[in-house]
């Protein structure tokens, strides 16, 4: 069994796709760890019903990131942790991390990457008048939103589209996207 943890700072709709997935057998993989910034994310409360343990963390108790990234590695050793899955976690990963899973740590981005890197990035795109936009599947290094892209998903932005429809296509998107990229490289058809 392919053991993941998931890092998610808000709602955690990207978690329950993969909890679904994993449910429905189309992901040939358990969350064991579900880690969060944010003590008030909805993430936390899916994980709970998930029945996954959690570590929540508040980053401004720790004095360093280097701090809180070691209380996170260690857990996941406790956990065997194989590969880190990004879903809405907020915070750049520094290189306690990226040294212990190079290569191994995931993220999906709502944007076609280069272009929308960062915070908002619907917002971007409806500001920019782009007619596409999409999803972006890639691992993580040192940079925001710059790792090497692994899979990517275009999606129309329509005439009139606001920022909440949009959010919602490229969720929907997401929600089949993510589990699917897991799974192959689980499965190491993507190169690692």
């Amino acid at each position: 069994m392919n053991r993941i943890a998931v890092f998610a700072s808000g709602n955690g709709s990207n978690f329950q796709a993969i909890a679904d997935a994993i449910r429905n057998k189309s992901l040939d993989a358990a969350i064991c760890l579900l880690v969060s910034d944010n003590p008030e994310a909805f993430a936390v409360e899916r994980a709970r019903k998930e029945d996954i343990n959690t570590f929540i963390f508040q980053p401004k108790q720790y004095a360093s990131k280097e701090e809180f990234e070691k209380e996170i590695l260690d857990q996941l050793k406790l956990e065997q942790i194989e590969l880190i899955v990004l879903a809405g976690y907020m915070r750049l990963i520094g290189t306690t991390l990226l040294k212990a899973y190079p290569r191994r740590i995931i993220n999906i981005h709502p944007s076609l990457l280069p272009a929308f890197p960062g915070k908002d990035a619907i917002g971007q795109a409806i500001s920019a008048g782009v007619k596409e936009t999409g999803v972006t599947v890639h691992f993580v290094d040192e940079g925001m939103d710059t790792g090497t892209v692994i899979k990517q998903s275009s999606i129309p932005v329509f005439e009139g589209d606001t920022r909440e429809s949009l959010q919602k296509r490229i969720q929907n998107n997401e929600h089949q996207l993510y589990p699917s990229v897991l799974q192959k490289l689980l499965d190491s058809r993507i190169e690692k």
